[in-house]
């Protein structure tokens, strides 16, 4: 039993001097804290909203059409005519500069919505 303490012992006094012994690189539990990734999907435009809420927008058809991606479901919606408004069923997605509003069969869901710079890539463009 004495013999194989020694001989571990010694074994990790030799691999200690081959080289400098990082052992947070080898430890999957430890080391350096991860990154967060971006919460913004590919291509959208995240607004933040009233009550903390966010939503993002993601162009579609060359403005013709908007992918609505809300925290609870994901939707396409059509423009609505010529304006900046675009809808499917009672939803309906009023862009405006940099503000939108989204309203549900009723009074507006999310209001009071805007990115961070003046015109987002969702207005039509």
């Amino acid at each position: 039993m004495k013999r194989t303490l020694t001989g571990i012992a010694a074994a990790a006094l030799l691999l200690s001097a081959c080289g400098d012994m990082n052992l947070k690189k080898y430890n999957p539990f430890g080391g350096d804290p991860v990154q967060e990734r971006s919460r913004t999907p590919a291509n959208a435009t995240e607004y933040q909203c009233a009550g903390g809420k966010r939503i993002y927008v993601r162009t579609l058809d060359g403005g013709q059409a908007v992918w609505l991606i809300l925290a609870e479901r994901e939707l396409r919606l059509e423009r609505i005519g010529t304006s900046q408004r675009y809808g499917a069923g009672n939803t309906v997605l009023a862009l405006n500069g940099n503000e939108a509003t989204i309203a549900d069969g009723g009074p507006a869901t999310y209001a009071n919505c805007k990115t961070g710079g003046a015109e987002p890539a969702a207005a039509g463009k």
